[in-house]
């Protein structure tokens, strides 16, 4: 029985790599899925053919076939097949053996030639995979001209352009993935670049801070508690040293002299107190210099209704949704400080008729929008991000990111300005 020469079937791309090396994709497992179809597609074809022709040796194709199915089931669902190139080879070297068997005794295994090259060239390195392919593409022709009376130019070109089409197209998928991870790689980099220069400012800003209240707390509170221990020392060595004294005097003489060291005492004893009363005044003054006045006397939902109606322009409208809860002091003043900053730049620069400040209150999270019918801006541009004296967006950005909050800014050259911060809840607040 002689067969026509073979055309070429839509074979899927393996992937380049054994899949151990990387996880495999969506795609990865479709194509995977699909050299098992094909494979045991063209198996079925070749075993129903050879019962439905009443070839001589149709109990044979049909037991080869069931073979060479068992032996490729076996590997397929062998994870040492994909993570050791060695088993890899032994299992393609029983699947040529199963498949030399099949077409020796049957032209249509000429089919399975192209299944065979994906899975060489991906569980082979490159140089023997390309070698395996040209030795099962001649092994493919030896098989056709032995069960063929006439050599035909199709015998020749199906099982080398089919072999060629295998090798450009895992060549090209190669590529295309190597291309793929080279973008990935840099994203990531670019990704954790962002994240340490972000943590790297957050670390500089604090660090300033630090260094600013340590140069306050020296310069007032630390000499000024020293002032009260000095005080305190002198008035204790006052009230010691004048009974003392005084025992050796006799009369009117020694009473003077206890009541001399008595006033003395309380004099210390005053201007210790006077001195503990500054220093008070100083610590309420870093007190408020870190709290804004306007959440010392109400909640914030009240301080962001005293901002709207202190708007000289435009006309700003506040609005509440949820239910009011209180928040933790932190989260009250970086919502506060961005509203302030970006009802600022509303008022110096967004030119706009009408401004909303919305505060959502949810279950787990709480919500700053505020809304402008402005010119608005390019968010991208270098003017944007760099702000104006420290308080633009990027200030605005690293309040929010500090809590862990998420911020956005949405706007186009003449079409109002959207900013939104969402912080999430501490447990004990939510």
């Amino acid at each position: 029985m002689t067969a026509p020469a073979p055309a070429l079937p839509a074979a899927p791309s393996a992937p380049p790599a054994p899949a151990a090396s990387r996880p495999l994709t969506p795609v990865s497992r479709v194509l995977r899925l699909c050299l098992h179809a094909l494979l045991l597609g063209l198996l079925v074809l070749a075993a129903g053919r050879a019962l439905a022709d009443g070839a001589p040796r149709a109990g044979w194709v049909v037991a080869a076939c069931a073979g060479l199915a068992a032996v490729y089931a076996a590997g397929a669902r062998a994870p040492v097949v994909h993570r050791s190139p060695r088993a890899g080879a032994v299992w393609l070297a029983a699947l040529g053996a199963a498949w030399a068997g099949l077409l020796a005794i049957s032209p249509d295994g000429l089919w399975i030639a192209f299944p065979l090259y994906f899975l060489e060239l991906h569980l082979l390195r490159l140089r023997w995979g390309v070698a395996a392919v040209a030795l099962t593409a001649c092994a493919a022709i030896g098989g056709f001209l032995a069960h063929s009376s006439a050599a035909t130019p199709g015998a020749f070109l199906g099982p080398l352009l089919g072999g060629a089409v295998a090798v450009a197209t895992v060549l090209g998928y190669q590529a295309l993935y190597r291309e793929s991870e080279r973008r990935r790689e840099l994203i990531e980099e670019l990704i954790a670049t962002r994240a340490e220069l972000a943590a790297a400012e957050r670390s500089a800003g604090i660090l300033a801070e630090r260094e600013r209240l340590a140069r306050e707390i020296h310069d007032t509170l630390a000499q000024g508690l020293s002032s009260i221990q000095l005080l305190l020392r002198a008035a204790e060595r006052t009230l010691a040293e004048g009974p003392a004294g005084a025992a050796g005097d006799a009369g009117t003489a020694g009473a003077g002299s206890a009541a001399g060291a008595h006033a003395a005492a309380l004099a210390h004893i005053a201007q210790a107190r006077e001195a503990a009363q500054e220093n008070l005044a100083e610590a309420r003054r870093f007190v408020r210099a870190l709290t804004p006045p306007d959440l010392e006397h109400g909640s914030l939902p009240a301080a962001l209704r005293r901002l709207c109606a202190g708007a000289p322009w435009p006309r700003v409208r506040f609005s509440l949704s949820g239910t009011p809860r209180v928040l933790p002091t932190p989260y009250e003043v970086a919502l506060l400080r961005i509203a302030q900053s970006a009802l600022a730049n509303v008022v110096r620069h967004a030119r706009a008729k009408r401004a909303e400040i919305t505060l959502t209150f949810m279950d787990a999270s709480v919500t700053l929008d505020i809304v402008d019918d402005g010119v608005g801006f390019d968010p991208r541009s270098a003017a944007a991000a760099s702000g104006d004296g420290g308080f633009g967006l990027p200030a605005m950005r690293s309040r929010a990111e500090t809590l862990g909050g998420l911020f956005t800014v949405e706007s186009d050259p003449g079409q109002g300005t959207a900013v939104a911060v969402t912080l999430p809840l501490p447990l004990e607040a939510s």
